[in-house]
This record gives structure tokens, sequence and C-alpha cells, in this order.
């Protein structure tokens, strides 16, 4: 049982990696940390260069915090939004581009790598493309399976097409598609026997996390991977 810890930015400002370390020395077991970085009023295909200075502040903190604790992974989100992009990537790709070299670096110094999750994305292109742009085994797709439900207008297999090779986490969590519920497996109505068809969920390099929002809920999805009685 491993953990993925999420850090705002209130929490980046008020606490440093070096007592996140500490605080995580408390534990009882030593589990293998991922880090899900801030992503509200972020984003990294800004074209403001003052909203693209501080997306890349926030992000280098989360990545410091990563290297303190010794995380395998840091899940940062897209940011495209086709409407605010007037139905265009280019604009966003190129801006994200920008973003995605100078955190590449910063990923490659320290080991880690980045995983850039899907939030309001209907298809995969601009995924796709940022990936073949990109061109690191150090970043590389979270595939959320709650925001692939709210918003895909398209199926399952086109985004498994389109970024199979380049997902290295899944954010398992269900909804009935009236909202973001972060439910357990079976609780809504995305095909899991697919996804897993599709995608080995013992595979040693792909990240499972599981993103429900309650503890009733956590054990749902404990149960469903038979993690738990």
């Amino acid at each position: 049982m491993n953990l993925e810890i999420y850090f705002d930015a209130h929490t980046l400002d008020s606490t440093g990696p070096s007592v996140v370390s500490e605080r995580i020395s408390r534990f009882n077991y030593a589990p293998s940390l991922t880090i899900h970085g801030p992503f509200m009023d972020l984003s990294p295909g800004a074209v403001d260069p003052l909203i693209h200075e501080i997306t890349l502040k926030r992000y280098s903190q989360a990545m410091e915090v990563a290297r303190a604790v010794e995380a395998k992974r840091v899940v940062f989100h897209s940011g495209y939004e086709r409407w605010k992009y007037d139905l265009k990537i280019e604009p966003w790709l190129q801006q994200s581009l920008k973003t995605w070299s100078l955190m590449l670096e910063q990923a490659t110094t320290y080991g880690i790598r980045i995983s850039i999750e899907n939030i309001f994305e209907d298809r995969p292109d601009n995924i796709r493309l940022l990936m073949e742009k990109i061109g690191s085994d150090h970043i590389g797709v979270c595939f959320d399976t709650g925001h692939f439900n709210l918003f895909s207008s398209v199926g399952l297999d086109e985004w498994l097409d389109a970024l199979q090779p380049y997902i290295n986490e899944l954010h398992v969590h269900d909804n009935d598609r009236t909202r973001d519920q972060h439910a357990a497996p079976g609780e809504g109505v995305f095909d899991f026997e697919r996804l897993f068809g599709r995608l080995d969920p013992d595979d040693p390099d792909l990240i499972l996390t599981v993103e429900a929002h309650s503890k009733e809920e956590v054990f749902k999805s404990l149960r469903y991977f038979m993690i738990l009685p």
C-alpha cells in the first residue's frame, strides 16, 4: 500500500521539503510515494507570461518536495480546455512545451518522472501531440478514468490507441457522468474491464492510484482490486 500526496499552494508555502520529510519519517512503515502537484489557477499552457511564471514556480516547489521525500513520480494537470483556446491546440501546445522543457531539466536532474493528467479533454489529441514533441521517458501520461468518463466525446479505445505507449500512471475512480464523484470502481459507469483488458494493473512500470475521496470509497476500491476481502 503506497501513497500519492497532494500539495496545494498553501501547503507548499507553509510546509517546506525538510518539514515534509520529517513528518513522513514518523510513518510506521515506508511507503513508496508519488506527489500530486498544485493545479488551482495554474496553467502550463498559459500565454500570459506572469501566469506562466507562477505556474513554473509552483511546479518547481512540488518537484523539490518530491526530491526531499524520494518520490517516484509527480502528477500535474495538462491545463488544456478547448473552449478557452478557441478550439485550437497549437497555442496551448507551444506554451506547454516551454513549461515542460524546463520541468524536464529538473526531473532529469532529480531522477523523477512526471505524469501529465487529462482533465477537461474531450479527446486525447492534444496530450498525444505533447508527448510526441517532448519525446522523453521522464514525462508520460497519467490517465484519469473519472475525468475521461465526464468529458470525453470519443470511446476509451481511441484514448488508449493514442496514449497507451505513454501511460505510466492511472488515477482510478468512478462516477455516473453527472459530476466528479471520485467513487470506487464499479460504483459508476466507467468500463474498468475494458481498461484492464488493455492495460495490465500488475505492470511494475504502471502506478495505479486509487482516487476515492472518502474512507468508505477507498475500502470499496481495495475490495474491487481484491486487496481486502
